[in-house]
């Protein structure tokens, strides 16, 4: 089973030999790899699986996403 979470794409960085960027997850930001989502712009959301953007999406979709995610029963 394959867990990606929907983040928020808040800076890119090409400077490097990957194209990565840093990914707001509700408040937390990490660094990740962009390198399969070349579309991905500031601003849009993506949905990250062990620290690469595996696809973009739409912020209805992000907005339902994390929703559900919020529903989940902690513990």
């Amino acid at each position: 089973m394959c867990l990606a979470i929907p983040g928020q794409i808040v800076s890119i960085d090409t400077s490097g030999t990957l194209r990565m960027g840093r990914v707001d997850f509700g408040g937390v930001i990490q660094e990740i790899c962009l390198e399969y989502t070349p579309e991905i712009a500031v601003g849009d959301y993506a949905i990250v699986h062990v620290g690469f953007a595996i696809a973009k999406l739409d912020l209805d979709r992000a907005n339902e996403i994390l929703a559900t995610i919020d529903q989940l029963p902690l513990g």
